[in-house]
């Protein structure tokens, strides 16, 4: 169970509104440490190709970003460690800045075709390419030259959360939808040659 997420982020304003709203707010077990990613959580962070990543800055303003890449390229260091590696973007760097002020980051993980989504919160550390070699070769996605990475993250994970598929809109990246039509196109080809061989 995720116990440290739930404690931490039902705070007491979290559960005053629950009274509010409803009579009676949750019961949070206690949480003896942060929670551990097992196999479920680490297969499914591997098979995703993007995730939204949120910081705060030193004005309590919150800043939400998309990271995508190859499928894995948010990689599980150990059972409370994710990694990915930054490539050169827009040199906003306004998630790093966020970092530099505040670690606290909060990653939201979906997989819209079976209407899953995995919400995790962290402490992140971020450090040049250049100053660890031999993590940034561990983190480089599949297919990008280690010297393209500028940026390595770190993130200490403290708690997880499953959330339930209701109003999960499925939707389909082209290699899903691809995967899919394949063995219809292949039926329609071979309809229509059977069909051509009956032409006189």
């Amino acid at each position: 169970m995720a116990h440290h997420f739930l404690s931490t982020t039902f705070t007491p304003d979290v559960l005053r509104a629950q009274e509010a709203s409803y009579g009676r707010s949750q019961k949070i077990p206690p949480a003896p440490g942060p929670d551990e990613l097992g196999a479920q959580e680490e297969v499914f962070i591997q098979r995703r190709d993007s995730f939204y990543l949120a910081s705060v800055n030193s004005d309590g303003w919150p800043y939400l970003q998309h990271r995508g890449g190859p499928r894995g390229f948010l990689k599980v260091l150990d059972p409370h460690t994710l990694g990915f590696a930054d490539l050169s973007g827009n040199r906003q760097l306004l998630t790093t800045g966020n970092v530099a002020a505040n670690d606290r980051v909060a990653l939201f993980l979906m997989d819209y075709a079976r209407r899953e989504r995995l919400k995790l919160l962290g402490h992140a550390t971020i450090l040049p390419a250049k100053e660890d070699p031999a993590l940034a070769a561990e983190l480089a996605p599949d297919g990008v030259p280690v010297r393209l990475i500028e940026r390595l993250f770190r993130v200490r994970v403290t708690g997880f959360d499953w959330n339930c598929p209701k109003y999960i809109t499925p939707r389909f990246t082209a290699e899903e939808v691809e995967r899919a039509a394949a063995p219809l196109r292949q039926r329609i080809a071979e309809l229509e040659a059977a069909l051509a061989a009956k032409q006189p």
